[in-house]
């Protein structure tokens, strides 16, 4: 079998000769020393950026000055340095030649770490080692990025996109017009929390978003509390305006009119875009590789919402001293993954006992469990409260406040609906 070479000889010779031509392309030059294959080429572009960085003009004296005249014969002397300032005639082609060297680099970089995925699935965990090696991985493609710091192409996208007309609901919908009308929608890249006390109702008021989203969006559940059969009861339940009751034993309580509502929720459940993993013992890397993998297979344009049920239950990887460090990690985690596979991440999260302690029970940013890492990195914060959880004698009977307490690109506010706790149902009022 034929191996093929990882460097391209010409095209590394064509950039370090195209900056002797023109004053200031070495500024413009995204590539690093060590990216280059050759050792004499290495040598020589890292002297001309020190004689740039000393502020001299890149010539063939400057070069050799920098390189040292002890040292001339390691680049192949005076002789290669001045053959290659003639080597070549325009800087036109400057970009196309280092896109084919950053390449190359590229290649090399994949084809090491490659190597050693392979030596260490030998030994390790195969899990971790996938997991660094995709991290590696991803880290290559960003060597040589030519991102910077120039604002006129922001600027012209954000006067298009103040002369095009878009809906009041740009991101993906949760279903409620209220909230929504705050909200936007989610939007892609962000990363939400939603947070509560237990039993306020946090499990379902995320399945109705889920159900909901997944008719037109791909909605992906990771649920770390309850069996995926038991969420799939409650959608049904909820979709099909069937008693929570019932469905412990349909076949002795359902009757013929439930059996109907039954089937139609059943067929809108199998024909929307919703997925749901209840492995035990879900870590953070688990999920990206399940989120990652549903992005590859959609495409870049399909919008896709995740939900995790719930935060405080994934497991850390043990690298950290406390749980507050682990919940910390996890946190920046989400939402590196919401900006990297550009989905709407949401997390559902426990709420501290001092919410109890408080004669206004309504939950504060304060209350959010085991991190405040969580509400630096959280793009919206929405908090659900029921009045009657902590009052028999409440005349707010089944009403769920939804307190949106932060909101990084929008007001905040709160949002009343009705919870039908039969059915697992939320609905406006």
């Amino acid at each position: 079998m034929e191996v093929m070479e990882l460097f391209n000889q010409e095209a590394e010779e064509a950039v370090v000769g195209a900056l002797f031509l023109e004053d200031g392309l070495i500024r413009e030059c995204v590539l690093e020393p060590e990216q280059l294959y050759h050792t004499r080429l290495k040598r020589i572009l890292w002297a001309m950026k020190r004689a740039d960085a000393k502020g001299k003009p890149i010539d063939v004296i400057s070069v050799m000055e920098e390189i040292g005249t002890h040292n001339l014969h390691k680049i192949g002397g005076i002789g290669y340095i001045t053959e290659l300032a003639g080597s070549v005639p325009t800087t036109a082609n400057f970009g196309f030649y280092q896109d084919i060297v950053l390449e190359y680099f590229q290649k090399r970089k994949a084809v090491e770490v490659a190597g050693r995925i392979m030596e260490e699935a030998k030994t390790e965990d195969i899990g971790r080692t996938i997991h660094h090696g995709i991290q590696e991985l991803m880290k290559i493609d960003k060597h040589g990025s030519k991102e910077d710091g120039c604002i006129l192409p922001c600027l012209t996208e954000i006067y298009n996109d103040c002369e095009t007309e878009y809906p009041d609901i740009t991101g993906i919908p949760s279903g409620f017009k209220k909230l929504d009308k705050l909200t936007g929608g989610f939007q892609e890249s962000d990363f939400i929390v939603i947070g509560a006390r237990p039993s306020v109702g946090k499990t379902a008021f995320a399945m109705n978003i889920s159900t909901y989203a997944a008719h037109s969006d791909a909605c992906l559940v990771f649920s770390l509390e309850m069996a995926k059969k038991q969420l799939l009861k409650r959608a049904t339940s909820s979709l099909g305006d069937i008693s929570n009751q019932k469905m412990r034993n349909p076949q002795k309580l359902l009757g013929d009119e439930d059996w109907m509502k039954l089937s139609k929720a059943m067929g809108m459940l199998s024909t929307s875009n919703l997925q749901i993993y209840d492995k035990a013992g879900m870590d953070l890397r688990y999920i990206w590789s399940q989120v990652r993998k549903a992005r590859r297979m959609l495409g870049d344009e399909k919008r896709m919402l995740v939900i995790i049920d719930y935060l405080q239950l994934i497991v850390g990887d043990g690298s950290k001293p406390n749980r507050q460090a682990e919940i910390s990690e996890i946190s920046r985690g989400l939402k590196h993954m919401a900006r990297e596979l550009n989905a709407a991440v949401i997390a559902l999260s426990q709420l501290s006992r001092g919410v109890e302690s408080r004669q206004n029970k309504r939950p504060m940013l304060s209350d959010l469990r085991e991190s405040g890492q969580i509400e630096q990195d959280a793009d919206l914060i929405a908090f659900l409260y029921r009045d009657d959880y902590y009052s028999l004698d409440s005349e707010e009977k089944n009403i769920v406040e939804v307190i949106l307490a932060k909101q990084r690109n929008g007001p905040i506010g709160t949002v009343k609906l009705t919870f039908h706790k039969e059915i697992g149902r939320f609905e406006e009022g």
